[in-house]
């Protein structure tokens, strides 16, 4: 916005070519660290390994301030940082630096040994970032291809939308020899920003797999037998035979037990009859039948619980936060096996969780296995599980009570709902949110029809897509209506900011309608809750919407706070607004029951009812309180 700004803070601002002190680079980096490591782990040599990557991005970016508390560091220019940060651009271009260095071959040493040692150190574990789709595979092979310099061009064009010329004066300064080849190298990849801000590439979204567990044994004895027994089970698992072995990608066996044995039968898998949920109690995933054409082929469910039980080392394992990663207990319930895209993809239910396995349609290389809580789910929650992701688009395999399924943009509350194709259980494919990080010019949404009413899913990134509800905490419903899709509308993109963390249900409460104090109209306020599905880690965002702008902006959020939910129905939340004519003024506002709003630090002021409208100026802080018609006092929403 030029004559209307929302802002919740400005950071302090210098020319290019100016000084920036240590606290200035050292609060840049707090602010930016996740993007300055994703841009660390997406210039350095894929060919590492994804742990060694990890540990070496986040060295390079904690290694990028300067040292000594008084030292001053000069930005070059130009300094193009996020939201013109010079702090930010020295650091971006002080990790450029590191990774071209690590990324550069040196004579008579070995790759590794070329490396900065990764600090912090992580012993026992092998860190690495959640998978991806066949999207994000076949990027990262296309940038393995490239030199450094080359990468670090992709990232910069793609993820920090920089011009050619501040490229290539970028790269120079970091010691790239051919700057002009570079963009010329990069610019025989397609741009795809999306896939650069997936969870692929986020170094500080990981899972942990035990690497060292034998050297760590307190008897050497006891050491020496396993390394024994896991020796024996490796060379039979690799004996030759013109292909992978009967489990495929798993590691070898550990244990030898009934229970352990039933598990990983592909006989013994549950399958429930086509009709078993007509007349079942509950509509929940124990009642999905089993369907896709493969399930019947045995060597295939074989590897899959294989896996699933003890994956190996080059399985790409991720699991929704709160996931336990185990195998099951015992043999679980089948829900799908077909071809996907180019995958056969299978899709089990061991009463608490669902478990997907992917691997390409020609072999075992590359297998995947994705794991998400979905204990207590029914209804909407169970009717909807994702298959595959691919070109930008999802597909989903729909629960038999489920009449219609249609996709809508929710940012488009009046057009009409699109039809979707459901062949065996399997929609046709649709546009795919979680594909499109950072890019908001639609929010494509399921929604689901059945004899209970209608319904709204959202994919944020997970293997359950989100049910979508509206209304005040404690009494919401859906968001199919008309009502929930308007206060949808201004705020879809705002769903981003949810995309991975194991989100069960969103509920979108329109919560005030202020007027703006230049008499330009009223600002909307909604407050946005995201509840998980194990329990801790909730979100709440307050939004602020202006009349005439399609998009609203976050104004506040909290994680694990309990306004705007069910056992505290309650918000308050304010924002910096400029209006038209140049004025800087704070306005908060709070629900119906808010009785009067008082504002300390930087901007003083107090007023009756549920709105506070006070002078201020460009950067101000300030702190909120409010107290509610009962006497209860509510804090602001950080």
């Amino acid at each position: 916005m030029q004559s209307q700004d929302v802002a919740q803070r400005h950071a302090p601002t210098s020319e290019n070519n100016g000084p920036v002190d240590v606290e200035q680079a050292e609060a840049a980096l707090v602010e930016h660290y996740p993007r300055l490591v994703r841009i660390a782990y997406l210039v350095l040599p894929p060919g590492l390994g994804r742990s060694r990557r990890v540990l070496t991005a986040h060295a390079l970016v904690q290694r990028a301030l300067p040292r000594g508390r008084k030292q001053q560091a000069v930005i070059p220019a130009p300094a193009s940082g996020r939201e013109g940060d010079p702090g930010y651009a020295f650091l971006r271009e002080r990790v450029l630096v590191g990774a071209l260095e690590a990324a550069r071959p040196r004579k008579g040493l070995p790759r590794l040994a070329q490396l900065p040692p990764p600090l912090p150190q992580v012993w026992g574990l092998r860190l690495f970032p959640r998978s991806g789709g066949a999207d994000e595979l076949a990027l990262d092979q296309r940038l393995s291809t490239l030199s450094g310099p080359a990468r670090a061009a992709y990232v910069l064009r793609g993820l920090e939308n920089l011009p050619d010329a501040e490229i290539r004066e970028l790269l120079t300064a970091a010691g790239a020899d051919d700057a002009g080849g570079a963009l010329a190298s990069a610019n025989g990849v397609p741009t795809q920003p999306a896939l650069l801000s997936s969870p692929e590439f986020d170094p500080c979204l990981l899972q942990a797999r035990p690497t060292d567990l034998m050297r760590r044994r307190q008897h050497t004895k006891a050491a020496l037998a396993a390394a024994a027994a896991l020796a024996v089970c490796g060379a039979l698992v690799g004996l030759p035979s013109g292909g992978w072995g009967p489990d495929g990608a798993a590691a070898p066996a550990y244990a030898q037990n009934p229970a352990a044995e039933a598990a990983l039968d592909p006989a013994r898998l549950i399958q429930v009859s086509p009709v078993d949920w007509k007349t079942a109690a509950r509509t929940d995933f124990s009642v999905w039948p089993a369907r896709g054409p493969l399930t019947g082929d045995t060597a295939l469910l074989r590897r899959a619980l294989a896996v699933w039980a003890r994956p190996g080392a080059t399985v790409r394992v991720s699991a929704t936060p709160g996931t336990q990663t185990g195998g099951p207990a015992g043999p679980p319930q089948l829900l799908y096996a077909g071809q996907v895209a180019d995958a056969h993809v299978v899709i089990f239910y061991d009463g608490l969780r669902i478990a997907r396995y992917a691997e390409p349609a020609g072999g075992t290389q590359g297998a995947a296995l994705d794991l998400a809580r979905v204990d207590g789910a029914t209804g909407t929650e169970a009717s909807a599980l994702l298959l595959g992701r691919s070109d930008g688009n999802a597909q989903y395999l729909i629960a038999p009570w489920v009449k219609k399924v249609a996709s809508r943009d929710l940012m488009k509350p009046d057009s009409d709902p699109t039809p979707l194709a459901v062949t065996h259980g399997v929609t046709a494919p649709l546009a795919s949110p979680a594909l499109q990080p950072g890019k908001c010019a639609s929010w494509t949404v399921l929604q689901l029809t059945s004899a209970s009413g209608t319904a709204l899913a959202t994919d944020l990134g997970e293997l359950v897509p989100a049910h979508l509800t509206a209304g005040r905490p404690g009494s919401a419903g859906e968001a199919s209506g008309a009502a929930g899709l308007r206060a949808w509308a201004p705020f879809a993109c705002a769903l981003d900011a949810e995309r991975s963390g194991g989100v069960r249900t969103v509920n979108a409460w329109s919560f005030a309608d202020q007027p703006l104090p230049d008499g330009s109209g009223a600002a909307s306020w909604m407050c946005a809750r995201a509840e998980t599905w194990r329990g801790d880690g909730t979100g709440s965002l307050a939004l602020f919407g202006l009349p005439g702008h399609p998009a609203g902006a976050v104004a506040a959020r909290g994680t694990d706070a309990r306004s705007c939910g069910p056992r505290d129905p309650h918000v308050l939340a304010g924002v910096l607004w400029k209006s038209a004519a140049g004025h800087w003024y704070l306005l908060a506002a709070g629900d119906k029951d808010t009785a009067s709003i008082q504002a300390g630090g930087a901007v003083t002021a107090a007023g009756q009812g549920q709105f506070l409208v006070a002078r201020a100026k460009k950067g101000a802080q300030a702190s909120l309180k409010g107290t509610l018609v009962d006497g209860t006092e509510v804090g602001g929403l950080q």
